[in-house]
């Protein structure tokens, strides 16, 4: 463990500063788009024993997350996915209760002591609870952050200036592991970013379908720009003509006189990067005109869906059909992670144990944030040590053998340690009865159509885009 005395110095100095930004999910904290948990405590007992050498040896990590408000399905999700991820290590179930704010969990001969603080979706709380944990808790290593902002204030205030280690997740922007302010050899990201959206959606648009006309759309802050300027990168490199480019206010509504500008453009595809703030009236105009072009994007949470799956409900009336929606030219849309995206029996494990515990079944954020624990778990092993420094050294470059997308399915780049993994496309159906109850929304993933392989879907180290240099 490091040294408790030396972290408080260091805060003391440099922990004091707080500057008033926003908590938000990629930096707006009235942003309601990707997608629960009263967790409380399995107290000080473990869940479980896996082997070992017969001593024990325990690692603290302190998690932040949102763990009340209208954004409490982010951190609950995230939260879920982090604690299935050690479970699933320690052949053990995922605890169901964090509610004390401390849970434990054991694995091979680790004993992970995990302190869970709700951030509020505020940089002001993360700061201080992230500074409390290291200072008072002598924790490890730190996890989590679902939003953007809030990972980048407690990157630059607490993590670098302590000099212990974090697992973000899930906090998509791209900057956070693009950008030399936030990067360094201390942060590590399995999570999916919004890069990867956009350069996985872009490739599929320019490569399996018809479409040589886009036009950008894009909410106007830091998560629409980045999927606006990844889409671009990528279909320009493809050969696709960008006819328009347009950035919004969160909550805009006034869309048909937008859609007809892209329409009058020749654009043959549409790409708005919004959340659940924007996109519904966006869906609603779209599908109550007449346009020729299709519109792509993203899956997002159960949120998202249930809200947009209630736009196509009301437009293209009841009972949706597989066809109505094919014949709207909605989609298909990417997905980083959604529980029926991926056939192995790793997955199938995850998605049977965490729909038991949890009575959902695993959402956008869980595959990153399972990684993330599977990782630390495979670094402590590796290493042999449960120094905060050692586990970042192990986790420099690592391909993660126990992931949601099977067997070694992602691995950190060595030079922004953002982990790479495969991104799947496909088409939004009517939700199944087989998952009406676990699921909640009235439209889902369909089966892939297309999987874009994990050496395609980040940023390359020699792009503009990436400022990272570890």
């Amino acid at each position: 463990m490091q040294n408790t005395a030396t972290r408080r110095r260091v805060l003391g100095v440099f922990g004091a500063g707080i500057v008033g930004l926003s908590g938000c999910v990629s930096d707006d904290s009235s942003m309601t788009e990707q997608d629960d948990s009263d967790g409380g405590t399995t107290d000080s007992g473990t869940n479980g024993e896996s082997g070992g050498s017969g001593s024990t040896q325990t690692v603290s990590i302190g998690v932040l997350q949102p763990r009340a408000g209208d954004l409490k399905y982010y951190g609950d999700q995230s939260l879920w996915g982090f604690l299935s991820g050690l479970a699933y290590k320690g052949e053990t179930e995922p605890p169901t209760d964090a509610s004390s704010g401390e849970v434990t969990i054991t694995a091979d001969d680790t004993e992970y002591r995990l302190l869970i603080r709700d951030t509020e979706f505020s940089a002001d709380t993360a700061q201080t609870a992230a500074t409390n944990l290291v200072e008072n808790e002598d924790v490890d290593l730190l996890a989590g952050c679902a939003s953007s902002a809030v990972a980048s204030r407690v990157v630059t205030t607490v993590v670098n200036q302590a000099q212990v280690p974090i697992m973000l997740g899930p906090a998509a922007s791209a900057d956070i592991t693009s950008n030399a302010e936030t990067c360094s050899d201390l942060v590590y990201r399995a999570s999916e970013n919004t890069a990867m959206d956009a350069r996985s959606g872009g490739k599929y648009v320019a490569r399996e379908t018809d479409v040589s006309n886009v036009y950008l759309f894009g909410a106007d802050y830091s998560f629409g720009r980045a999927v606006v300027n990844n889409y671009r990168d990528v279909l320009e490199a493809e050969g696709v003509d960008i006819v328009g480019e347009r950035f919004v206010e969160q909550g805009y509504a006034e869309w048909e006189g937008l859609l007809d500008n892209a329409e009058e453009a020749g654009a043959e595809g549409v790409v708005g990067g919004f959340t659940v703030a924007t996109l519904p009236a966006m869906f609603n105009a779209f599908l109550s005109g007449e346009y020729s072009y299709r519109v792509f994007g993203g899956f997002a949470t159960r949120i998202t869906n249930n809200v947009v799956g209630g736009t196509m409900q009301s437009v293209l009336g009841e009972p949706l059909t597989e066809e109505k929606i094919r014949e709207s030219r909605l989609g298909p849309f990417t997905t980083r992670y959604h529980w029926n995206q991926y056939d192995n029996p790793i997955n199938d494990a995850f998605v049977e144990s965490y729909t038991d515990a949890y009575g959902v079944v695993p959402d956008l954020f869980t595959a990153g944030t399972f990684t993330g624990a599977s990782a630390i778990h495979q670094a402590i092993q590796e290493s042999g040590s449960t120094e905060g420094a050692d586990i970042a050294n192990a986790l420099k470059g690592m391909t993660v053998t126990d992931t949601p997308k099977g067997e070694n399915g992602y691995t950190f780049q060595e030079y922004n340690n953002q982990a790479r993994s495969a991104m799947t496309v496909a088409n939004p159906i009517p939700t199944t009865d087989e998952w009406a109850d676990n699921w909640g929304a009235a439209i889902m993933p369909g089966e892939p159509l297309a999987r874009i392989s994990q050496d395609e879907t980040t940023i390359p180290q020699d792009s503009d885009q990436m400022g990272c240099s570890l």
